[in-house]
């Protein structure tokens, strides 16, 4: 009689095939490898060693007009020094981090091929295996590009430097030329980078914090990420103590102190640092390494408009100015038709320093649009009508009661009414209705990242009442998001609802006009197009209110019956008067605590050609006051910046009109 065979029996027979499935495709594969020795060989002898390493060169940063230049980028610092120069324990580390079996093999390691294959056939992982020696071949003789002739040429050149240099050689060469971040191209300009030291004084932790740069010089350098670099730096000490070349326990000891700055940088300070730093870190995720970009001569065109950026940089400075001594700024804007970034200001101080315009930060008033968003795109009617009264009682609230600003009441308002007034109590009746869930999606869809490093985005923290969940407080802006991020989501409404992935890059040229890279944004339908002309409606109408009157409103504004005009940015150009500009937007303005301050201060919005956010806030979350000790709300200093900037920036371009739909006041569902 036939058995049956259970689930568990189906899934254990499934495991046994896929497993010796796996075993036979991998033999199959050394077998391969070995029945084509004899090719690999050929194809070995046929290719040359070059008499010299490429040429160093710097890279140049473009704005979007290709002529402008943006910044150099290159190499600012470099001396060769011989091996024995570089103290034993830092060679060690080199090796720990990145070819401990540098002394076994021949240039190029068959275990790690081996790894590398497996992992990219069968796990989906992409694993490189490039030894010491072939990373000096790539860096010294050929280009980054990720192809299989270039890594073909890569394994053939290691093999033939094997047999032209010594061990010792390779590596003296290798460390001289690798690329360690700051501009510090070689061990003895990152020792001075670093440490404000020569090489030769280097102790075994100061190396093992060099080597652990060696892998990403940006995301390992201290000063960027403090955490991320000492996990790293502790788990180099702790395998260099597996091996044998570290004393027990040397992992636990102290940090070594590293320098705030590097000299070598200075030539990147000021608020065009960040941009830089942030056109470095996209061209990373598009396979373009920092080596390259610092020495492989690159012509790198951005998104970056140079009337757009010099006019952020030029009014971010005034307005701060004027201000008490501290307080900080950050401006974004983008593109709603290519989601390019036009300007970019995140703080003066240059590379490598903190960036506020990537800090996420409560956003306040200016999230609300996304619930109105949130709510149209569930095919609730735009003319609904909410309960605005104050305060109210929430049950998600645990007994605490929700007010509106100054205790504003409106018993029978719209959410456009609500976002006039800045009120509270509707919307958060609104995600309740909606679902924090549903409201957090669409808040995705339409431009934030789902994650923050590894924390996920717009749910309650660990110490928080609902951890790892949504609550209705996402519709108050309670949810930390950085500027950059919600930029996003106003280009995402002035586009007419359709999301274009955000970037600084537009190509990437080397010397000899080879295109490398073209940027391709992803793009995608986030909210209808009427959806999207009535949450732009609805920030008209709240701009409106904002720029009438200085401070907030004085008393409840009638429901609007008629859909009114969006409202115009007065334009006056150097030598005649530019025409009134359609825009739309909200401020925000985060309370600190139960107290009249507020942490930060916000103004977000959209004209048709520029996406525009701005906030203004302290480094550490507190009181934000002018000079004459009064809070800074966003209708304030935020509002003002973000009109003179667009005034600037836009300054002879046609006032087109922000995007509509046929349909004025009504909704089309999109699921």
């Amino acid at each position: 009689m036939a058995r049956r065979v259970g689930r568990s029996g189906l899934l254990g027979l499934r495991r046994l095939v896929t497993r010796r499935w796996l075993r036979w495709t991998a033999a199959g594969v050394v077998l391969l490898i070995l029945a084509a020795g004899g090719v690999v060989v050929a194809y070995v002898a046929s290719v040359p060693v070059p008499k010299e390493p490429t040429v160093v060169q710097a890279s140049v940063l473009y704005y979007r007009d290709g002529k402008t230049i943006l910044a150099r980028v290159g190499i600012s610092d470099r001396t060769d020094v011989t091996l024995d120069q570089i103290p034993l324990a830092v060679r060690r580390a080199v090796l720990a981090a990145e070819d401990r079996s540098y002394d076994e093999h021949v240039g190029v390691s068959p275990r790690g091929v081996l790894r590398a294959v497996w992992a990219n056939l069968f796990s989906g992982a992409s694993e490189g295996a490039s030894t010491i020696t072939q990373q000096y071949a790539r860096n010294a003789y050929l280009t980054q590009d990720v192809t299989a002739e270039r890594k073909a040429k890569e394994f053939a050149l290691a093999l033939k430097l094997e047999r032209k240099y010594t061990k010792d050689e390779i590596l003296q060469r290798y460390l001289n030329t690798i690329y360690f971040g700051r501009g510090a191209y070689g061990i003895q300009a990152a020792a001075a980078a670093y440490f404000g030291i020569s090489v030769e004084q280097l102790t075994l932790t100061q190396g093992a914090v060099l080597a652990s740069l060696i892998k990403d010089p940006w995301a390992f350098d201290p000063v960027v990420d403090p955490v991320g670099a000492r996990d790293r730096w502790k788990w180099l000490v702790r395998s260099m103590e597996t091996l044998g070349w570290a004393a027990p326990g040397t992992a636990d000891g102290a940090y070594p102190t590293v320098t705030d700055r590097s000299p070598n940088r200075q030539a990147l300070s000021g608020p065009l640092g960040l941009v830089v730093d942030a056109v470095e870190n996209e061209l990373v995720a598009k396979g373009i390494s920092r080596q390259v970009l610092y020495a492989g001569g690159l012509r790198v065109v951005t998104t970056l408009d140079v009337t757009a950026q010099r006019a952020a940089m030029e009014r971010v400075e005034k307005a701060l100015i004027e201000q008490p001594f501290g307080l900080q700024a950050a401006l974004v804007a983008q593109d709603p038709a290519t989601g390019g970034i036009r300007a970019y200001y995140g703080g003066d101080r240059g590379s490598g320093y903190f960036d506020y315009a990537q800090a996420p930060r409560p956003p306040a008033a200016t999230f609300k649009p996304v619930t109105v968003a949130a709510a149209l795109h569930s095919g609730i009617p735009y003319d609904t009508r909410w309960n605005g009264s104050s305060p109210r009682i929430f049950k998600d609230r645990f007994g605490v009661p929700l007010y509106n600003p100054n205790n504003f009441q409106c018993r029978d308002c719209t959410l456009e009414d609500a976002l006039s007034l800045s009120l509270n109590t509707p919307f958060y009746a609104a995600a309740q209705n909606i679902g924090p869930d549903k409201v957090r999606k669409l808040a995705t869809s339409l431009g934030i990242p789902d994650k923050y490093g590894s924390q996920r985005t717009l749910v309650d923290a660990k110490n928080e009442p609902a951890a790892g969940r949504t609550r209705a407080d996402i519709a108050l802006g309670r949810y930390p998001v950085a500027p950059v991020d919600l930029v996003g989501v106003y280009a995402t409404l002035a586009s007419g609802g359709t999301y274009s992935e955000r970037h600084f890059v537009d190509s990437v040229e080397d010397g000899e006009g080879r295109r490398h890279y073209s940027a391709a944004p992803r793009r995608s339908r986030a909210v209808s197009e009427q959806v999207a002309a009535d949450v732009g409606r609805a920030m008209a109408t709240a701009l409106d209110s904002r720029s009438l009157v200085a401070g907030r409103p004085v008393g409840p504004k009638p429901t609007v019956t008629k859909p009114p005009q969006p409202p115009m940015i007065a334009e006056r150009g150097a030598n005649r008067p530019e025409p009134d500009r359609p825009a739309a937007g909200i401020a925000g303005s985060q309370i600190l605590g139960d107290g009249p301050d507020t942490q930060d201060a916000w103004m977000a919005g959209y004209t048709a050609q520029l996406a525009t956010v701005v906030w203004v806030g302290h480094t550490n979350p507190g009181p934000v006051r002018d000079m004459a000790g009064k809070p800074i709300t966003g209708d304030g200093l935020p509002l003002t910046l973000w009109r003179d900037f667009l005034t600037d920036a836009l300054a002879g371009q046609p006032a087109n009109p922000l995007p509509s739909a046929a349909n004025p006041g009504g909704h089309r569902v999109t699921r």
